[in-house]
């Protein structure tokens, strides 16, 4: 049985650190609630965040996603 010109394929892999990366940017209640395009977890965020004694430090805004 002879082996025909099979040479197996060299794939490049990418490190994780070369990989493109999604950053987002933290947006408060307040710019939930003028947003054109409100998103589900920017209206629930807004929905905690009206209630008496809330603190909150933002939600990752879908909206301002960029890549690196």
């Amino acid at each position: 049985m002879a082996k025909g010109n099979s040479k197996a394929k060299v794939v490049k892999k990418t490190k994780s650190t070369e990989r493109k990366q999604y950053h987002y940017k933290l947006v408060l209640s307040d710019t939930c609630a003028v947003c054109k395009t409100p998103c589900e977890r920017g209206m629930s965020y807004l929905a905690r965040m009206k209630k008496p004694g809330a603190v909150g430090k933002g939600v990752p805004c879908i909206l301002t996603r960029t890549y690196s």
